[in-house]
């Protein structure tokens, strides 16, 4: 398995101490918000902000692992607004983030913003599904060019009203079928679920190109936390490739210990990984 951390989980410390910590604690890639590093998204700032993550991870050997939180920033972006502008604005803003994660190696864009991608403007949940799978299938052959996939990350209902479920996300993906359009799976995002994470995860199958790690209060991992043995199971038997990484939505006193307790529970299941799932089961029976 491939780990990575989110760079927001590190608060106003610099790209350079975040990339350090995240080595440090055993970590192998950096995902991030592009709000946190691209200013204001001129082409200016977007430079900076790219030779930035650069340098960073190279001076820690780290990977660029993904962006996430695409539609943040700047102000006034919603992708599934019944206003063509708008909408003509945000998928612009988007093909501008795939083209950086191209010069940063290639990497997925997680698609969640739930506040610029629900129902605005009086239209129609069925209107506003409609716009996404239009944007997305515009922006698919630039993506699947780049090497960076954008994958439509499930929101519970609580966050948004567009694309709840996994199983919906998986529609959509089925739907455009391209290999520029995915989608992943977030612990923590799973309230509108009726199935267990492991038969969630074999679900989405060759379909999932990302995966956060998080407790299902939105914690980091840690050892008495929630049973994660038999997911990683799953993630074994559909023979997941990309990255898994801690996404969290607190900011800790101390970032590093927090990295070293989710690498420890890492750790431990990638052991029991190696001995079979009856392994994975019993860690995850006895950490929680």
């Amino acid at each position: 398995m491939r780990y990575a951390v989110c760079n927001e989980l590190f608060g106003r410390r610099s790209l350079a101490e975040s990339a350090a910590i995240a080595r440090q604690a055993g970590y192998g890639g950096l995902e991030i918000a592009p709000y946190t590093v691209f200013g204001d998204f001129s082409s200016i700032s977007i430079r900076a902000g790219i030779a930035a993550i650069r340098s960073a991870l190279k001076a820690e050997g780290l990977a660029f692992a993904a962006f996430h939180w695409l539609l943040r920033g700047p102000e006034g972006l919603h992708a599934t607004s019944p206003d063509l502008t708008t909408r003509r604005r945000t998928w612009d803003h988007l093909a501008r983030l795939v083209e950086a994660a191209a010069e940063l190696g290639g990497g997925p864009l997680v698609l969640g913003s739930p506040k610029q991608r629900s129902t605005t403007g009086g239209a129609s949940r069925e209107l506003a599904r409609l716009n996404l799978v239009e944007g997305l299938s515009r922006l698919a052959p630039h993506c699947a060019a780049a090497g960076s996939p954008i994958l439509i990350e499930a929101l519970a209902s609580e966050q948004s009203d567009i694309v709840n479920t996994l199983a919906e996300a998986r529609a959509i993906v089925e739907e455009i079928a391209s290999p520029g359009v995915g989608t992943m799976f977030d612990f923590h995002n799973t309230g509108d679920e009726r199935e267990p994470w492991e038969a969630l995860i074999r679900g989405l199958g060759p379909h999932v190109g990302h995966i956060h790690a998080n407790e299902p209060d939105g914690s980091a991992p840690r050892r008495d936390g929630a049973d994660l043995g038999p997911a990683f199971a799953a993630m074994r038997d559909i023979d997941y490739r990309g990255w898994i990484s801690v996404e969290i939505f607190t900011e800790p006193e101390d970032p590093a210990s927090t990295l070293r307790e989710s690498m420890e529970r890492f750790r431990e299941l990638d052991r029991a990984s190696a001995s079979g799932g009856e392994a994975l089961s019993r860690v995850g029976r006895r950490l929680s």
